[in-house]
């Protein structure tokens, strides 16, 4: 029950944000929703409100720090508090390493891992002042796993398993909870498990994606 709180949500351009945001506003949270205008922003904003609960989109740059602290900072604006943050953003990209420019890797990490320190120092500072909080980082099964052609993703996600595990000893006992949601192999589109049939079996238990 999430009810009088308020959460905020990163977003990206993947399509879970409108998902987890309408998950954050059923359990009764007013939501605010940051990121470019590229992203699934615009969607998730409509989610919570379809939920009946209010809603706030704030353009950020994740990778900014500046951007991030107006981002905390706007959140607290529209709802009077910061309860909950959800550390949704993150690109994906796949690409033999030794193919993998000084540029792309910085620009991978920057989005991927660096946009979660700032997010979470920033939140987390309203957070350890009030004595309550929650920092939800939605990660991936790849922070333990190796995958080919995913050298710079598994790298990144391994920093996001490592960041939370972390920071969840060192916040813990102020009343700062910090989880992760390792993801596993999740599709928008309807596919046979026969077109891939080897990796299901080999990855997935159950042998069928989220």
């Amino acid at each position: 029950d999430l009810s009088g709180k308020s959460a905020v949500i990163t977003a990206d351009r993947r399509g879970w944000t409108p998902y987890l945001a309408s998950a954050l506003a059923e359990a009764g949270a007013d939501v605010a929703v940051a990121g470019s205008e590229a992203s699934d922003m615009g969607d998730a904003v409509a989610a919570v409100q379809e939920q009946g609960h209010r809603a706030v989109a704030i353009p950020t740059d994740v990778t900014d720090s500046a951007s991030v602290e107006a981002m905390v900072d706007g959140t607290i604006s529209a709802f009077g508090r910061l309860d909950i943050l959800v550390n949704n953003a993150r690109a994906e990209f796949g690409k033999r390493f030794e193919d993998v420019t000084e540029v792309e890797w910085q620009t991978f990490m920057d989005f991927n891992v660096k946009s979660m320190f700032l997010s979470c120092s920033a939140a987390g500072k309203k957070m350890l002042e009030q004595g309550s909080g929650r920092i939800v980082n939605i990660g991936s099964g790849l922070a333990v796993r190796g995958l080919w052609n995913s050298v710079a993703a598994c790298a990144a996600q391994g920093a996001v398993h490592q960041l939370t595990s972390a920071l969840a000893l060192e916040w813990g006992r102020s009343g700062v909870r910090v989880n992760s949601i390792g993801a596993g192999w999740v599709t928008h589109e309807e596919q046979t498990e026969e077109s891939q049939k080897e990796l299901l079996v080999r990855y997935l238990p159950s042998r069928r994606k989220g």
